[in-house]
């Protein structure tokens, strides 16, 4: 289960989540700008930006937005227009210098996928490229909601690519293993998904034990009022401080 995020975003991932649209993302970046402007100006990275569908609405309103993602099957995905402002590397050892970015957005719950050690020091890092007054966004799973509503197990198809998931809380992570059948071909591959299901209040003081102060929150890409029970994510804006007092 280690490091499995290495070998599932590839073609395969972007085909089944292909339902992920340009005009979800644009709802989600109006959402954003209009509640943290600072996403509008300055150097803002879209972190694990996969094929860049946030990032191509974001840069419509600040040219100065950038994306890294690990993938290089989702990162040739992107347009051609969108490359020259894309990275590949780990988001765990980003190459960039403290206090430079005035935004950090991580779309469709990047995050989670490692140890509760290396996610705090994650957001810890985060933290430390911030400008003062800087964001950082976390679009999340909403961790009641997904308990409430798991569904053990469904079979689905994604234009040729029939997809057996099963899905199973185990301690506190949401894991998901899948089985790919490519119906022209008739090949199978097994993928998995492992992520940390964090509750909001335990996303929260995370980010404040690394000098982040909870800003506001959506429960959805159109700026929908979270709702513990009834929204399917959390979306948390986080800030640094001008001052910051670490735990």
């Amino acid at each position: 289960m280690d490091e499995w995020f290495k070998d599932w975003f590839d073609k395969d991932y972007a085909a089944i989540y292909g339902h992920r649209d340009a005009r979800e993302a644009e709802a989600a970046v109006a959402m954003a700008l209009a509640l943290a402007p600072q996403l509008g100006a300055g150097p803002v990275l879209d972190l694990g930006c996969g094929g860049g569908r946030h990032l191509a609405v974001l840069r419509r309103a600040n040219p100065m937005a950038f994306g890294l993602d690990l993938s290089r099957d989702l990162l040739a995905l992107a347009p051609a227009e969108l490359r020259p402002w894309l990275l590949r590397g780990d988001m765990r050892r980003l190459p960039l210098r403290p206090a430079l970015l005035s935004g950090i957005c991580m779309w469709f719950t990047p995050f989670g996928y490692f140890s509760d050690a290396e996610n705090r020091e994650l957001v810890g890092r985060l933290r430390v490229l911030l400008r003062p007054g800087g964001v950082l966004l976390l679009d999340y799973l909403n961790a009641p909601f997904v308990r409430a509503h798991l569904v053990p197990e469904d079979i689905t198809l994604h234009g040729a690519i029939q997809v057996r998931s099963r899905r199973t809380l185990e301690g506190d992570r949401l894991v998901k293993r899948m089985t790919l059948t490519h119906l022209e071909t008739g090949r199978t591959r097994e993928a998995l998904e492992s992520l940390r299901l964090y509750e909001p209040g335990e996303l929260r003081d995370l980010g404040r034990a690394c000098g982040l102060a909870p800003v506001t929150e959506a429960g959805d890409y159109h700026g929908a009022p979270f709702d513990p029970e009834r929204s399917s994510r959390w979306i948390g804006f986080l800030a640094r401080p001008h001052s910051v007092k670490m735990d």
